[in-house]
């Protein structure tokens, strides 16, 4: 990227149009971090989308794969980026040369709201750089919040590191390392950022009863000595007291960030242990934009729509916005499009609090003609939203204000595959199901919950790992090969308890193959 990085600033008309939607954005009430516009070509914007929209990431070969998909993909007519914009501070954002003026100016001002999206809402306050401790409150912040968030140099800074490691141990063995904690990159607590690290109670809180050996029991008090010796009493003292030690597990409660567990306690290399780290720590830079797609495509979507059609656009050009809004919009049967149900649950929720549709008087009328007709004229539509979009996540964004109206109004529907014609169908439209059925795979990121059970298991010195079994069995493909990257990093076998077709099993591999065993959970 650095070949062509200073031949990527904007032509003078465009710089003269960002300022015009700048300026419209900030009337309108968003607050974005000051944002960088950059021209690019085919080829650069794909580059840059396969290094998830940063310009050097450290180099690795599913980077270049990436890029090769996206390129062909371009050439091919199959897809188009349009836009990308990188979470940092200054926000930096890359458009397509090429595009029309009417393209660009929609990119400039989705843009906009997803910068004032990243500053503003609260998951991302764990991107802060110059954040320390626990933050125990995120929601809230000073009047001059300007955040350090320089995540374009920390990236590079990642790059340089993991170049180093490779000039001194060989790319094969960098590589091959890397492979494995990409396997395992998902492995994290999404929400550790604000709890911290689990710490330990202290020791005299952890202090257990006495122990007390049985003793025989003796017909008079001078044979004592003779049935139940000191020797005998203290060699059985010190074979429970292992015991007791045998049984008690490392970590005393399930760790659920596997990763600060291998980097705290793994027998890794110093290398090994730096590029693990590396791994985590841009794996949480990526959580909150997975913890908000829904919020925040369509806080950019409303926003891009409410300036382009109210400020910005002439006459001559509303048709071609349409048309290019229209394919963002779209959305094909039995796919969920984040774009057009993030902006139609914002335009929900402003409708409801605009009418006074909220609130203990509307949940107790049961007249739906009354329903039908409620205008109170409140006109708190503009501020909820804005409310909602500051201390809201994805999952309970829909928990709280998807509506059985909204959901027969989108014609949202759950389904799954039929055996018996051998395609998906449509399972239900019913309000509840279509709720559960999107937060089931909101919740976690989609992700399975892993937690660390015990890092000694059978006092081998094995690792155990526990899956929260919530109806869905783990893909094997997948959870051998994450036992293999773990084994990699703890050098001794590894082991996870879960179920497969309902029945508890023991998944372990020994670092030459792997075994299934009945287990009791």
């Amino acid at each position: 990227m650095s070949q062509f990085a200073l031949k990527t600033r904007l032509p003078r008309y465009l710089r003269v149009e960002q300022d015009r939607i700048e300026t419209v954005a900030r009337e309108f009430g968003l607050d974005f971090f000051p944002t960088v516009f950059e021209m690019t070509t085919y080829d650069q914007m794909s580059e840059l989308a396969a290094f998830t929209g940063f310009p050097t990431r450290y180099p690795h070969w599913r980077f270049g794969m990436e890029y090769e998909r996206l390129k062909k993909t371009s050439e091919y007519g199959l897809s188009r980026i349009y836009e990308m914009v990188i979470n940092n501070n200054p926000a930096y954002a890359y458009l397509l040369e090429g595009n029309s003026l009417t393209d660009q100016r929609l990119v400039m001002a989705h843009v906009f709201a997803h910068v004032d999206f990243f500053k503003n809402n609260f998951c991302f306050r764990s991107t802060d750089q110059d954040t320390l401790g626990t933050l125990i409150d995120p929601s809230k912040r000073s009047p001059t919040y300007n955040p350090v968030r320089r995540w374009i140099d920390q990236m590079a800074n990642h790059g340089s590191r993991v170049s180093r490691h490779i000039a001194r141990a060989g790319i094969d063995r960098v590589e091959s390392f890397v492979d494995h904690c990409l396997s395992l990159e998902n492995l994290i607590d999404p929400w550790g950022p604000y709890r911290g690290k689990p710490k330990s109670k202290p020791m005299e809180e952890e202090e257990e009863t006495p122990i007390e050996v049985p003793r025989l029991t003796a017909k008079a008090s001078y044979m004592e000595k003779y049935i139940n010796p000191e020797s005998y009493i203290e060699a059985q003292k010190q074979k429970m007291q292992e015991a007791r030690k045998q049984k008690k597990r490392f970590p005393p409660e399930p760790w659920r960030d596997v990763l600060a567990f291998l980097l705290d306690h793994a027998p890794l290399e110093r290398w090994e242990r730096d590029i693990l780290g590396i791994v985590r720590t841009e794996g949480y830079y990526f959580v909150p934009q997975m913890q908000t797609k829904i919020m925040n495509e369509g806080w950019a979507s409303y926003w891009h729509s409410k300036i382009m059609t109210e400020k910005v656009l002439t006459a001559a050009e509303i048709v071609d916005y349409a048309d290019r809004n229209a394919g963002v919009m779209a959305t094909a049967p039995g796919q969920l499009n984040p774009y057009k149900l993030g902006v139609e649950l914002y335009r929900h929720v402003e409708e409801r609090w605009n009418k006074g549709q909220f609130g203990r008087e509307w949940d107790e009328c049961d007249n739906l003609e009354h329903k039908r007709t409620w205008d109170m004229q409140l006109g708190l539509g503009r501020e909820k939203i804005f409310q909602v979009r500051a201390l809201y996540n994805d999952v309970t964004f829909i928990d709280e204000f998807l509506t059985p109206e909204f959901v027969a109004a989108q014609k949202l529907y759950t389904f799954g595959y039929s055996g018996k014609s051998g395609m998906y169908e449509i399972e239900s439209r019913e309000f509840k199901k279509v709720k559960d059925k999107l937060l089931f795979h909101l919740t976690n990121l989609g992700n399975p919950m892993i937690f660390v059970i015990d890092a000694n298991y059978g006092n081998r010195g094995e690792l155990l790992l526990e899956h929260e079994h919530q109806g869905v069995d783990l893909r094997k493909d997948y959870a051998l090969a994450a036992l293999e990257a773990l084994e990699r990093c703890w050098k001794r076998p590894v082991c996870i308890a879960t179920k497969v077709d309902k029945k508890p099993v023991l998944v372990r591999y020994d670092g030459s193959e792997h075994s299934e065993t009945p287990y009791k959970l």
